[in-house]
């Protein structure tokens, strides 16, 4: 393998783990702007929101309101520092989308299609997230010198 060869298998390397967090923080800020209008719809009481007799885990509609905003703003929050390439922000990314998926879960039969699109999404970020070693470390995404 010449040395040109194994710098660019090197550069590839660093494009996937860039990609790949670039993936998870759209996604995570998607998810959570989503979180933010599904937590606004619910501390309104919106005629939106479908209930069920008899759910297992049943909870006043204004309560899982604020829980869907604050979980929404706190993910772009952590989305933010993921576009920065933090460490902290992966560690969070991971735990809010793995909470967001928690309450989505829970939140089933108030609207039971969004809940399934919004574990999905969460899944995604969870997996990007998880995806990228250590080892695959890069520079924030607007480094300076690069070829585009």
């Amino acid at each position: 393998m010449t040395a040109t060869h194994t710098a660019h298998r090197s550069t590839a390397k660093q494009d996937w783990a860039a990609g790949t967090m670039v993936f998870a923080a759209i996604m995570l800020m998607l998810a959570g702007l989503l979180d933010i209008f599904r937590g606004i719809m619910g501390i309104a009481e919106d005629d939106v929101f479908v209930t069920t007799r008899n759910y297992v885990f049943q909870f006043d509609l204004t309560s899982w309101g604020w829980i869907h905003l604050a979980l929404g703003a706190v993910g772009v929050v952590v989305s933010l520092g993921l576009f920065r390439a933090a460490t902290w922000a992966r560690v969070a990314g991971v735990a809010i989308a793995g909470l967001i998926i928690i309450a989505n879960f829970l939140s089933l039969p108030y609207y039971p299609v969004w809940s399934v699109v919004m574990i999905a999404f969460s899944g995604f970020v969870i997996w990007a997230l998880c995806t990228v070693r250590r080892d695959d470390s890069f520079e924030p995404f607007e480094s300076p010198g690069r070829d585009i």
